[in-house]
């Protein structure tokens, strides 16, 4: 059965009452409806009267740089007044809302903490609470499944737009359960409505859905990349490019000097579930080294059930360290993995599987608690 999406649901209801509302829509390009039809032509077409537009990181039309803040605009095309959550606000002001009766948050996710979109809805929602304007999130698959968690606790003190709330890196979650998540337990206060889809279940990657692949951010053009994100993303905080101005971001890492068929054979050898390294030279256009050329592996999966990303990057920073002398951290990895202590673990020579099994209690009480927000 093919996935019905939570805004396929909403356009082919017949719901009167919504159509009467001024509506402001929270969404990017990924947010299509089957025919790749986006959702604010979507509503539009449908008789909904949008009357403001919100744009996360990346902006509403999708073609911003990761990290590039952005002003307020006019859709081209709408002559709509966009809203920007990434630039001198992450948050709907009470400005913005006057503009609209109620929200509807419709944005491709790929399930892990540290893709901005899941603080955006932590924000959306907390605007909403305290403004008293009910949303409603269109719900979409988690591309990478809905059943594997890795990674550990964001520490206390720590939270950043990067680590918001205490999840797991991959937490198996669709934004609608989110939502309903963090609305519950972070007190967020918003009257929420979750439209969930039709047809998902939690076994399914995005390529079992039917549905089509739109790049959700600009280096997310692949289900691959989305599938080794969780772990690859890991490497902004290290002096190793992620492959960010090649072609194959998240697929493949390294930096000039690194010895890539020393990185491939050691990374082999650990013979780690899911996948495989080939030894790459690869010159970035754009993003870290940019014109330098590098050497270093790409990933290759081979099986995506069994393959484990964070572990993965964690192994292939612990190995890079001893191949490249002058390493040096950035503030982003203590960021990404929610705190210093992984860094400090990797540093005192801690092994990798030491550090993952730290997280087993912490991913068991997430699973527990997730499990009472689960719609699918």
């Amino acid at each position: 059965m093919k996935t019905q999406t939570g805004l396929s649901l909403w356009i082919g209801s017949a719901n009167r009452q919504t159509k009467k509302l001024r509506l402001g829509l929270v969404s990017h390009p990924a947010a299509v409806l089957p025919d790749l039809t986006d959702a604010a032509s979507a509503l539009l077409q449908a008789g909904y009267h949008l009357t403001a537009l919100f744009g996360p990181e990346h902006g509403f039309g999708g073609a911003a740089p990761d990290g590039a803040p952005l002003a307020n605009t006019r859709h081209s095309r709408t002559g709509l007044p966009i809203f920007s959550l990434y630039g001198e606000t992450f948050e709907p002001t009470a400005e913005m809302l006057s503009q609209v009766d109620a929200l509807l948050f419709d944005m491709q996710d790929v399930g892990v903490r540290f893709y901005t979109y899941l603080s955006t809805l932590f924000y959306v929602l907390r605007a909403c609470g305290r403004s008293g304007k009910t949303i409603y999130v269109l719900d979409r698959p988690n591309p990478i499944g809905g059943l594997k968690l890795e990674g550990g606790p964001v520490e206390k003190g720590a939270e950043s737009f990067v680590g918001i709330a205490n999840f797991p890196i991959r937490h198996a979650l669709t934004l609608g359960e989110a939502a309903r998540l963090l609305n519950a337990e972070y007190a967020l206060g918003a009257d929420l409505q979750v439209i969930a889809m039709r047809g998902w279940r939690r076994s399914l990657w995005f390529d079992q859905t039917g549905l089509p692949w739109v790049p959700p951010s600009p280096a997310m053009p692949h289900l691959s990349a989305a599938t080794l994100y969780p772990g690859l993303c890991l490497l902004e905080g290290t002096p190793l490019s992620l492959g960010r101005g090649p072609s194959l971001p998240f697929e493949i890492c390294g930096a000039p000097g690194l010895d890539g068929e020393t990185l491939a054979a050691a990374m082999n050898t650990l013979h780690l579930p899911g996948a495989r390294f080939r030894p790459v030279s690869f010159a970035p256009w754009a993003s870290k080294y940019a014109g330098l050329t590098c050497g270093g592996v790409q990933i290759h999966i081979t099986e995506r059930e069994m393959l484990s990303p964070v572990s993965l990057a964690l192994h292939l920073i612990a190995q890079s360290r001893r191949l490249l002398p002058a390493w040096e951290w950035n503030a982003h990895f203590d960021r990404l993995t929610g705190g210093s202590q992984v860094r400090l673990a990797l540093e005192a020579g801690t092994p990798v599987e030491e550090i993952l099994a730290s997280w087993d209690a912490f991913l068991e009480q997430f699973r527990q608690i997730s499990e009472t927000y689960r719609l699918y």
